[in-house]
């Protein structure tokens, strides 16, 4: 078997567990929780070892930085579910205080580098992956309900933009994206994986407009309190698959800018064939924000 095909099977296998996992994790509010935890107690580790290892003259605090990261995303979680007030963030502070005062007394070469990629990691890393706690727990009149679907579309959202990108790409790329820090993305691949991505968000819209808005789906939908989490419209759901598309472009790139500038390749080996948890999540970390900020808007705004 050649190292080519191996390479393949290797990645379609990690590839399915890991599309399998994302899914049955965001089913309820506690597989979501746990599982995002553990994705920004590893990304959060992942990235901090790079820092440390390739940057000359820095060294952030690992396992604080990386314990600030996972307690953030606990607080959002609590707060966004309605099981905690907002003086649950306290300790969240308190921690981002210790790391900036404790430069007084390591002795570090470059304290202010170390601060600029300790709060990188934090605004990042851990408010990136924490902010899906406002896709998916929704407060309506009081109430707080669980959408499986929103923060999973995001994903949905991703993959599919992945797929169509490189469909696209490998068939009609001609014109280079951003050839300083992606020579393999073209304009025709992003063209091509934003449309894949407005069909799939049509469908999507179709399904939870018709399908799950409507008994006896509604009754399934329900979350929290017993209450069907709020739907959108077929526009809205096509409108927030071309956030995910923008928004996951530039988060592709902006995790090949920092492996440029760190100078390596992968951000890491965890995932058999797909590098490490920066490698896989990049896309989101940027992504997850904005479609915050899009349904926000569409909220108070319009």
């Amino acid at each position: 078997m050649s190292d080519k095909l191996k390479n393949f099977i290797v990645r379609a296998i990690t590839g399915v567990f890991f599309v399998a996992t994302m899914v049955v994790g965001m089913l309820t509010p506690v597989a979501m929780i746990a599982l995002f935890t553990l994705i920004t107690i590893l990304t959060t580790w992942e990235y901090t070892g790079l820092v440390n290892n390739n940057v000359e003259n820095v060294q952030v605090n690992r396992f604080i930085s990386t314990a600030a990261s996972a307690f953030l995303f606990l607080a959002m979680a609590a707060y966004c579910s309605g099981m905690a007030t907002a003086e649950v963030f306290i300790p969240y502070l308190l921690t981002i205080v210790y790391l900036f005062v404790s430069e007084l007394y390591t002795g570090n070469k470059n304290p202010l580098a170390d601060w600029a990629y300790t709060m990188m990691g934090q605004m990042y890393i851990a408010l990136g992956f924490a902010a899906i706690n406002i896709l998916a727990f929704q407060n309506a009149s009081g109430v707080v309900t669980f959408s499986t679907l929103a923060p999973l579309s995001v994903f949905i959202f991703l993959w599919t933009n992945d797929t169509g990108a490189y469909c696209a790409g490998s068939l009609f790329g001609k014109h280079k994206l951003f050839p300083r820090i992606s020579p393999a993305k073209s304009w025709e691949g992003s063209i091509g994986g934003g449309l894949l991505v407005i069909i799939v968000a049509a469908i999507i819209g179709y399904i939870d407009g018709v399908v799950i808005a409507n008994p006896p789906y509604a009754e399934a939908a329900a979350t929290v309190n017993g209450m069907p989490a709020l739907t959108f419209s077929i526009l809205k759901w096509v409108g927030m698959g071309v956030v995910v598309a923008v928004f996951g472009t530039w988060g592709d790139l902006v995790e090949s800018l920092i492996k440029r500038t760190i100078g390596v390749k992968d951000s890491g080996t965890i995932l058999p064939g797909h590098g490490g948890m920066l490698d896989r999540f990049d896309s989101s970390l940027l992504a997850i924000p904005a479609c915050v900020i899009y349904l926000y808007a569409l909220q108070y705004m319009l």
